[in-house]
């Protein structure tokens, strides 16, 4: 199989070239259905292309739209992260001083009692 040195190298060659346009191809294809302003006819040949002439329409499309690849990329981390801190703020819950504020503007405005004014005082600090 591996004859000399040469063949090894090609070989090595090789294997990086098909690992490099695997990386490149998800990445292209992430980005064709992550952004929002390219229609489907669009899409679609762009996907055509990739699969009758992979190399050089993955490289066209780096030239071509390579730029928005980035900002849409920081778009989406914007969007997940958003989601995940409004979940987390959802989860968490409000903070307990926050809970005992509320609670002392009810009793100021005459709508609960001392008595539960003091119970839900002692719940939030719990």
């Amino acid at each position: 199989m591996l004859d000399s040195i040469w063949d090894l190298f090609w070989y090595t060659l090789v294997v990086f070239a098909f690992v490099a346009y695997l990386l490149i191809l998800f990445q292209v294809l992430t980005d064709l259905f992550r952004d929002r302003t390219m229609s489907s006819v669009a899409r679609i040949l762009w996907i055509i292309g990739l699969i009758l002439l992979p190399y050089l329409t993955a490289f066209a499309y780096l030239l071509t739209r390579g730029r928005g690849i980035a900002e849409r990329n920081r778009e989406s981390h914007e969007e997940a992260k958003q989601a995940a801190d409004a979940y987390i703020r959802d989860v968490a819950g409000r903070s307990g001083a926050a809970q005992i504020a509320d609670a002392k503007a009810l009793l100021d405005a005459g709508t609960i009692s001392q008595a539960e004014f003091d119970q839900l005082k002692a719940k939030a600090l719990a």
